[in-house]
Formats: structure tokens, C-alpha cells, sequence
């Protein structure tokens, strides 16, 4: 065992979890910036508006980039399980699905 204290990268699990509560706290702040758009009224300045647009803007892209890293783990976990099945299935005969399932992810 390791002594060092386990983060939210020590396996793609892990990763994969902290990737997703990210999506959840930035898709709560875009909420957020488009309730305050909502309520903007003539007390704001266009600036201001503008500023909040290009904030809910940037999040939005966050947002799509943290599913498309979430959307990468869960291809690397599928992919090292079936590593890690091949390697115990070293002994046995192998089905030719396999490598096509392989293939599939790459």
C-alpha cells in the first residue's frame, strides 16, 4: 500500500466522479448567470449584460468540453477492462469479437 493520500485522479473511477460533480457545479453556475441575465433590468449597465452573455457563453463551452473528457474516461475504463480480460484470457482460446470490440474504441 501507498502512503501518500488518495485524490480524485488515483484511477479513471475517480476521475470520471470528479469530472462529473465539475459538470454539475458549472452547469449550476450557468443557471445561475442566466437567472441574473434574466433579471437584468435598466439598473445594469450594457456592459454589464454583455460581460454576463460572454460568462454564460464561456460556461456553456466548459460544460460541453467536461462531458467530452467525461465521455473520454468512460472509453478508457471500457477499453482497459477489456485489456485486463485479455490478459487473464491469455491461457484460453481467443473469440474473434474481441478484437473487434477493441478496435471499436480506438
Amino acid at each position: 500500500m501507498s502512503d501518500r493520500p488518495e485524490t480524485p485522479f488515483d484511477n479513471i473511477e475517480s476521475a470520471e466522479q470528479f469530472v462529473k460533480l465539475l459538470i454539475e457545479a458549472i452547469e449550476q453556475s450557468k443557471r445561475d448567470v442566466d437567472a441574473d441575465i434574466a433579471a437584468t433590468d435598466g439598473s445594469r449597465s450594457e456592459r454589464s449584460k454583455k460581460a454576463l452573455q460572454l460568462i454564460s457563453s464561456n460556461l456553456a463551452k466548459l460544460s460541453q468540453h467536461m462531458a467530452n473528457s467525461c465521455r473520454i474516461l468512460n472509453h478508457l475504463r471500457t477499453l482497459r477492462r477489456l485489456l485486463l480480460q485479455e490478459r487473464q484470457l491469455d491461457n484460453a482460446p481467443q473469440a474473434g469479437n474481441d478484437h473487434r470490440e477493441l478496435r471499436r474504441w480506438s
